[in-house]
C-alpha cells in the first residue's frame, strides 16, 4: 500500500475503536489482556509503537512474517518474510498518533534499547533487555506478535484495540486535568509572593522526566513582560524536533515585537553547561545566515565559573554575548526585577505546560504543577 492506503487503514482502526470505546474488540481474553496490560504501563511507552508499526505491516502484506520487523535478519527462512518495523513506525505511525496526540512516546519505539535493529526474529522467550520488572512487558508483546502470525488474533483487531486503550487514557488524562483545574479555580485566588512562585517551580522542575519544563519557564516569563521588554518569544519548536531539522537557533528564540530576526536565543541543559556545548553553538551561529545579539544556556545544575568564564570571553571575536545562568536564578531574578507580573507569568506557565502534547510532558507532570499549585495557594490562611 502506499503512504495514504496505510493513513486510511489507520483512520479506519480510529473509527472502529471509537465505536467500540466502552465494550472492546478483542474476544480472546489472553490477548485483550496483553493489549490492556502493555497500553498502561506508562512507564515505557515504546512496546505501543512497536506494536502497532507491527500490525499495520501485517495488514499492508499479510505475507510478511509479523515477527521479523528487521531488514538485517540473517536467517534464510525469513529472507522473503523480513520488513522493516521503523520505516512504518516513522512513517504513518508517527504521523497518525502525533495528530491525533494520543499518549505515546513521539519518537520511534526501533531506537529504544529493547527494540533497536537486530538481526534474528522476534519469537516468544527472546530476551529485549531492559529492566527485570520490564520482562512481563515485552513478552506480552512478543505473544501477541505470535499470536498474529498463527491466526489466533487478526491484526487489524490487535490495532483497533491498542487506539481503544489510547483513546481511554487520552480521555482519563484530560478528566483528571479538568476536575484539578476546577478545583483550582473554586479557591479565593491568592496573589503568591515571587519567592512562593520560585518554590513552586522548583519543586516542579525536580520532578523526574522534567526536560521540557525550563523552556517553559523562560517562554513563559518573555510572555508575561513582553509589553514592558519590547520583546516577544517566538512558537515553541517540538521538544523532539533537533535545531538542524528546524533552523531554530536555540531552544526558545526572542525578537523585538515588530521584527522577525532573533536577537536572543537560549538553550536549555539538564547538565552542567560544557565547553564543547558552547563550541557547538558558536558553529550553529556560523553556519547560519541569522545573528543573534545573546546566546543565552540557562541549566538546571551548577554553573562552572571556569566555563562561564570562557563563554563571557566571546564577545569581541564573535559579536554575540555568551552567558550561562541557573534556571531558577533566572527566574527568582526575573521575577523580582518584574514583581508586579508574576502571577501574570505563573499563568501563562500554567497554560504553556497544559499546551504541551503528553509526548514531551507526561499527564502526571500536568497534573502535579496544578497539585502543587493549589497546595500553595491553599496554604494562605483565609482572609478575615
Amino acid at each position: 500500500m502506499d503512504k495514504e492506503s496505510l493513513a486510511k487503514v489507520l483512520e479506519a482502526a480510529y473509527w472502529r475503536a471509537n465505536e467500540n470505546l466502552e465494550r472492546g474488540i478483542l474476544s480472546d481474553e489472553g490477548g485483550a489482556a496483553a493489549v490492556r496490560y502493555i497500553c498502561h504501563y506508562l512507564n515505557n511507552r515504546a512496546p505501543i509503537r512497536f506494536l502497532m508499526a507491527c500490525c499495520l505491516a501485517k495488514i499492508d502484506n499479510p505475507a510478511l512474517d509479523i515477527r521479523a520487523p528487521y531488514t538485517e535478519i540473517q536467517d534464510e527462512a525469513y529472507s522473503d518474510k523480513k520488513y522493516s518495523g521503523r520505516a512504518y513506525d516513522e512513517g504513518p505511525v508517527e504521523s497518525f498518533v502525533l495528530a491525533l496526540e494520543l499518549p505515546v512516546r513521539a519518537t520511534t519505539a526501533f531506537l529504544t534499547p529493547a527494540f533497536r535493529t537486530k538481526n534474528i526474529p522476534l519469537l516468544p522467550g527472546t530476551n529485549l533487555g531492559g529492566h527485570p520488572w520490564e520482562r512481563r512487558l515485552y513478552d506480552a508483546a512478543l505473544q501477541l506478535l505470535d499470536d498474529m502470525e498463527h491466526g489466533r488474533l487478526s491484526a487489524h483487531d490487535v490495532l483497533a484495540e491498542i487506539i481503544r486503550h489510547l483513546l481511554l487514557l487520552k480521555r482519563e488524562n484530560v478528566q483528571r486535568i479538568l476536575s484539578l483545574l476546577e478545583e483550582l479555580s473554586a479557591e479565593a485566588t491568592v496573589a503568591l509572593s515571587s519567592e512562593d512562585i520560585v518554590t513552586l517551580i522548583q519543586q516542579h522542575l525536580s520532578s523526574p522526566k522534567a526536560a521540557r519544563l525550563p523552556v517553559l519557564v523562560v517562554a513563559a516569563a518573555y510572555q508575561a513582560a513582553s509589553d514592558r521588554l519590547g520583546e516577544r518569544v517566538l512558537p515553541l519548536r517540538s521538544h523532539h524536533a533537533a535545531d538542524s531539522q528546524t533552523g531554530a537557533l536555540g531552544d526558545v528564540e526572542v525578537t523585538l515585537i515588530d521584527d522577525e530576526e532573533v536577537v536572543t536565543s537560549y538553550e536549555m541543559k539538564m547538565k552542567r553547561v560544557t565547553h564543547e556545548d558552547i563550541e557547538r553553538a558558536i558553529r550553529k551561529l556560523a553556519t547560519s545566515k541569522r545573528r543573534v545579539d545573546n546566546y543565552i544556556f540557562i541549566t538546571t545544575d551548577v554553573v562552572d565559573d571556569e566555563v562561564s568564564a570562557y563563554a563571557r570571553s566571546l564577545y569581541r571575536e564573535t559579536g554575540t554575548e555568551f552567558a550561562i545562568l541557573d534556571c531558577i536564578g533566572f527566574l527568582r531574578h526575573f521575577l523580582h526585577l518584574f514583581h508586579r507580573v508574576r502571577l501574570d507569568f505563573l499563568n501563562a506557565y500554567q497554560e504553556l505546560l497544559l499546551a504541551e502534547p503528553d509526548s514531551a510532558v507526561r499527564p502526571s507532570l500536568k497534573e502535579s504543577f496544578l497539585a502543587l499549585r493549589r497546595a500553595a495557594e491553599s496554604s494562605y490562611p483565609e482572609p478575615e
